[in-house]
């Protein structure tokens, strides 16, 4: 019999009892307390869902390295906003936001939230944990457009901006923490649980000062479980409920689990020389991107765990879904075309393609080749140690290569784009218009489409596909499982088993 029979099996006796002593003229005793209490029970488990982190990592969100850790903190610390599947920003803390100026974002925060400790959480938490995150592991890179945050009032933070972006609020999703740790050492925040200790065991509970928050899930155990592969094992025999895996390093995705899709702002791209060789020869590189089937390499190379790149902005972000610019398929004929155009004789349609050691890129760039190959290129693939490849990609020894980078939430390109990016190597960006291009824009002298339009003309770099992780879960866990990335418990509260 089910807990929820039971209860409603309980509820009538309850009133029928409370019936027959008022018929008798005897006093009704506490029956409608008896309902009440009954009525309201909700359902708790303290045990059955189990999570994974790593013990020899920091528990502290601004120190934290290992994945595994950082999925955990997202229960302890609430964030100013947190991101959908259509990298919006949603409010967590924030209440509002409005861009006084290009270059200055005022973010509004309700008074009377605390931590789990009781203190307050007021706009200088936010600039403490603005401070602390721009120079972490885990939120350095994404916060590097921002330059600083000032307390305007209790409940009024200002950030200032490195250049015009109207979509900065959207990095705005860094753990917030009053810096204090409670009496087991452990960092405090205001997020729906809390990090306990029990007989040297490590658990979530619930944080009690967080309003509004009823889970079946009160109390929820730490599993020491350090490295991705024992991750995948714990989820198939159980000792963990459940997991995201950034597939970074691959792996195989036929998991005995439940298992969704997450969307990442990971960017496959294929580089290309704008300096040397055919690949110089801009005509060159729109065959290049002319010629390849992204839907292809998602099914074959990515097993179904990616999205073609229809834009050099993720497709289901607001800039992809209104430059939408690039076939997801081959366009065989155009891209002869483009060659033809190009004016570089069929026997100097000679490319190699670099590639470092990984299973999903290296499975690409053996897709890259033959979809190349059908256009009439000539293609070598290299493959070499992350090392090897790194030093060969900076120091401009390739013709193309197969890269990957996390473009920010923001949907910001400076790492192609700006003098110090990452992955700029390639393009010429002292004569590239679309690096002028985008310049303007970011200097509010010019506007994205001008951008978008000459980036299709001139294509500095290809995209092909923006990887997505995955969510996998137990297949004995009920309810809809909402998450999306760094915001992987959006729901938890709904959840259950049987």
């Amino acid at each position: 019999m089910t807990k929820k029979i039971l209860s409603v099996l309980l509820t009538l006796i309850a009133i029928a009892t409370a019936l027959t002593a008022c018929a008798g003229g005897s006093k009704p005793n506490n029956a409608h307390k008896l309902v009440t209490e009954i009525t309201t029970e909700h359902a708790t488990d303290t045990s059955g869902f189990k999570l994974s982190y790593t013990q020899a990592d920091s528990l502290n969100p601004f120190l934290t390295k290992t994945l595994n850790n950082q999925v955990v903190e997202t229960l302890v610390f609430d964030s100013l906003f947190v991101l959908d599947g259509n990298f919006e920003a949603q409010p967590a803390i924030a209440t509002s936001y409005v861009y006084d100026d290009a270059k200055t974002l005022n973010v509004t925060i309700p008074s009377g939230i605390v931590f789990s400790d009781g203190s307050a959480l007021t706009a200088s938490s936010v600039v403490y944990s603005f401070e602390q995150a721009k120079y972490s592991p885990h939120w350095q890179s994404m916060l590097s457009g921002i330059s600083s945050a000032t307390a305007l009032s209790s409940t009024v933070v200002s950030f200032k901006l490195n250049h015009q972006n109207p979509a900065a609020h959207n990095l705005l999703t860094f753990a917030i923490a009053n810096g204090d740790s409670d009496k087991n050492g452990f960092p405090i925040g205001s997020g729906r649980y809390k990090f306990s200790k029990d007989n040297g065991a490590v658990y979530l509970t619930v944080n009690k000062k967080h309003a509004d928050f009823n889970p079946h899930f009160t109390k929820i155990p730490l599993v020491n479980i350090p490295t991705a592969e024992s991750i995948d094992n714990a989820i198939n025999i159980g000792n963990i409920s459940y997991a995201f895996r950034d597939m970074s390093s691959g792996g195989d995705v036929k998991m005995n689990s439940n298992k969704k899709a997450v969307n990442l702002t990971n960017l496959v791209y294929i580089g290309a020389n704008s300096y040397l060789g055919i690949t110089a020869n801009k005509d060159i590189r729109r065959a290049i991107s002319l010629a390849i089937d992204r839907d292809t390499i998602v099914k074959s190379a990515y097993r179904g765990y990616a999205k073609s790149a229809t834009s050099p902005f993720h497709p289901n972000s607001k800039l992809g879904r209104e430059s939408g610019i690039f076939a997801s398929s081959t366009d065989l004929a155009a891209a002869k075309l483009a060659i033809t155009q190009s004016g570089v004789e069929k026997d100097n349609l000679k490319l190699g393609l670099l590639v470092n050691k990984n299973a999903e890129r290296t499975a690409t760039a053996k897709l890259v080749k033959q979809q190349l190959e059908a256009v009439g290129f000539e293609v070598e693939i290299t493959e070499m140690k992350a090392a090897d490849y790194k030093t060969y990609v900076q120091y401009g020894r390739f013709d193309i290569y197969i890269g990957e980078t996390r473009i920010p939430s923001d949907m910001n390109m400076l790492s192609f784009f700006g003098q110090s990016g990452s992955t700029r190597f390639g393009i010429d960006l002292q004569n590239s218009e679309t690096a002028k291009n985008y310049k303007k824009y970011l200097n509010g002298k010019g506007e994205i489409g001008s951008f978008v339009l000459s980036f299709s003309q001139e294509m500095p770099f290809i995209p092909v596909v923006y990887r997505q992780g995955m969510i996998c879960y137990s297949r004995s866990l009920q309810g809809d499982m909402q998450g999306y990335a760094d915001n992987y418990f959006s729901n938890i509260q709904d959840w259950h088993y049987n």
